[in-house]
């Protein structure tokens, strides 16, 4: 490998880890260096925040430790067959450009992640000790992910739980079969048996800082994973039903999605197109709902199409789900349960929330509703207010048209 300077390096590993979706910062304690001690912070106070042209916040140095692997995945632009340009930094440069980025504002924490390079447990090595030395030798009180490899010694996975808020450990495909096909090199059941030990471990961690003030932290943010979309057969459902799974087994705090590029030099058996970003977003809306809308996997399931299993890419999970399920339907915002407000299409989380505090005073009326929301219109057939009664509406039989976006022309020369 020839010698590249930290800038060049920088130019390649950052770019290798754009594939990654897993990185967001939420969900971790609250430490600052406001005292004097220490350097960095968990907040956003002092952040620049820059966007990706995807729209994602992005505020973390992303890179990876190396983007040389020993694995032959089809899917990643990583892999040892392809052509791309190598790199690979050491944990001193690492924590370097962490700490000089940090001090310039460039960043609120660290995410890294690695190709493997000799072993898993090497390749584990390399990763923990960047996470210690920012720790340990420079006390460094920002946010840490680290992306984990489940063939690696329990012993090292567990030593990044305790210099990491956040691990992470990708299920990679939706299905076994589509692991087995694309990745043959990693296991389902090694990839489970990491993510069973590391909710273990950050169980017991949790239980023992209730028990002694003195206790470690470990993984206070809890761990994530990320699936692949569009690279194998899997239909939005089986992704739903696997993302269900993957929350109740695993405990864990996000499961991501993204939707599979198209890679220099790909793999035969891989899709020569990639899939519509909108997939990633429904299914983005539909882990929503599982985790704030108190949906059952088996009914945000209900929102595919019966006869492909994807999801409508023209409309949003909820309308699909509360279109197909009209007898629920309308409810009166002035009686109606939490459960029951929560199922109307256009309402969030905050606006019922706004709703049963109002009511306890007055009847609501539709204009009262209209502040809480964007789109009236989406809500109006579903709603019943002091004022309103759709009638007939919630039963007319063009409705998934009416309420549908519309499509426009663009003007070639428009202003």
């Amino acid at each position: 490998m020839a010698q590249l300077d930290t800038r060049a390096k920088l130019a390649i590993l950052a770019d290798a880890a754009k594939y990654d979706a897993s990185c967001a910062s939420s969900g971790t304690t609250r430490r600052t260096s406001k005292d004097g001690k220490g350097l960095g912070s968990t907040t956003g106070m002092g952040i620049c925040h820059a966007y990706a042209p995807d729209g994602r916040c992005i505020s973390l140095l992303k890179i990876l430790l190396t983007n040389s692997c020993i694995f032959d995945c089809h899917y990643c632009i990583n892999r040892k067959s392809s052509n791309v340009r190598r790199a690979r930094f050491t944990p001193a440069e690492v924590v370097d450009l962490t700490l000089n980025f940090y001090r310039r504002n460039y960043i609120e924490g660290l995410f890294l992640s690695s190709g493997i390079i000799r072993s898993s447990n090497y390749t584990m090595e390399q990763l923990v000790e960047v996470a210690r030395c920012l720790r340990e030798d420079h006390d460094f009180r920002g946010y840490i992910h680290l992306k984990t490899i489940p063939d690696a010694d329990p012993a090292l996975v567990h030593q990044a739980g305790l210099h990491a808020d956040r691990v992470s450990i990708n299920v990679e495909l939706p299905t076994v079969a589509g692991l087995t096909r694309l990745a043959p090199e990693k296991s389902a059941p090694r990839i489970e048996g990491a993510m069973l030990g590391m909710r273990s471990a950050i169980e017991d961690g949790a239980d023992a800082r209730k028990r002694y003030r003195s206790a470690p932290r470990f993984a206070p943010a809890g761990q994530s994973t990320q699936m692949i979309v569009g690279a194998d057969a899997a239909t939005d459902g089986d992704i739903i039903g696997r993302a269900a799974g993957l929350y109740d087994r695993f405990g864990l705090r996000r499961v991501y999605y993204s939707a599979f590029s198209p890679i220099p030099d790909a793999s035969a058996v891989l899709p020569l197109q990639r899939p519509p970003l909108m997939r990633e977003h429904r299914l983005y809306q539909s882990d929503w709902l599982m985790r704030f809308y108190a949906y059952r996997p088996d009914e945000v399931a209900q929102a595919v199409d019966p006869a492909t299993g994807m999801l409508p890419l023209d409309i949003d999970p909820k309308l699909a789900w509360a279109l197909r399920f009209r007898d629920r339907f309308p409810v009166d915002v002035n009686r109606a349960p939490r459960e029951a407000l929560l199922r109307v299409p256009g309402l969030g989380t905050k606006a019922v929330a706004s709703i049963l505090a109002a009511r306890k005073w007055r009847r609501l009326r539709l204009e009262d509703v209209a502040r809480l929301t964007v789109s009236l219109a989406k809500i109006r057939p579903f709603l019943v207010t002091a004022d309103w009664r759709p009638v007939a509406l919630t039963d007319k039989a063009d409705l998934r048209a009416w309420l549908a976006p519309k499509t426009e022309q663009l003007e070639l020369f428009a202003a």
